[in-house]
């Protein structure tokens, strides 16, 4: 019951997950960050196969750093977006990854951009998009009430009018959500929603 959406505002961009690990009808944890900040000014939210969805991230993430390192220079939103697109389909013809990724980015010439690429390599670049379960509900809410240009206070209140309902729509809703913004300060984690927290193991 994954859910991933995202959307770009003014002079930002923004990626919401949920934070649940899930294996069939066990819940493993519900604190799992499914968005991977890929460098100073790019930031991956990704749904799929946990095991295909963290060595993805990572190999992506190692990627980018490796390009910057040789080259001194850091790769486009556009570029990088690009590279994993690329990655994926050259995957699916010998062993596929089942993730699917909103990469967001913010660069000093073109601003926010996002982009959607799903487990068979589609690519588009987009001002809002969502993965999973949770997108039946995200995607109908961000088509009636987003518009471009929105400040971080319209956006984040979109945002929580998605999260509730897909928490009051969705039959196993999950119950934490993680959200993210970039902007031309960076990536970074702006805020969780959270209605439950995982307990400690006790050792009575």
């Amino acid at each position: 019951m994954e859910c991933v959406f995202g959307l770009v505002g003014n002079g930002f961009a923004l990626v919401v997950a949920d934070t649940s690990a899930v294996s069939s009808i066990l819940v493993h944890k519900s604190n799992e960050d499914k968005i991977m900040i890929l460098d100073s000014h790019k930031l991956m939210g990704t749904s799929g196969e946990h095991g295909d969805r963290v060595q993805f991230t990572e190999y992506i993430q190692k990627n980018v750093a490796l390009y910057q390192f040789r080259n001194g220079i850091p790769l486009t939103t556009a570029a990088t977006a690009n590279f994993t697109r690329n990655e994926l389909a050259t995957a699916l013809r010998k062993n596929p990854y089942s993730v699917n990724v909103l990469l967001a980015g913010y660069d000093k010439e073109t601003g926010p951009s996002l982009y959607y690429i799903d487990y068979i390599a589609t690519f588009h670049k987009i001002e809002k998009g969502a993965f999973g379960y949770g997108s039946y509900f995200s995607l109908s809410m961000m088509d009636r009430l987003y518009h471009s240009g929105m400040s971080l206070e319209e956006a984040v209140d979109l945002v929580d009018k998605c999260i509730l309902e897909i928490r009051t729509r969705l039959v196993v809703a999950p119950p934490n959500f993680v959200i993210k913004i970039v902007d031309k300060d960076g990536a970074r984690e702006y805020a969780w929603r959270e209605s439950i927290k995982d307990a400690g193991v006790s050792s009575a």
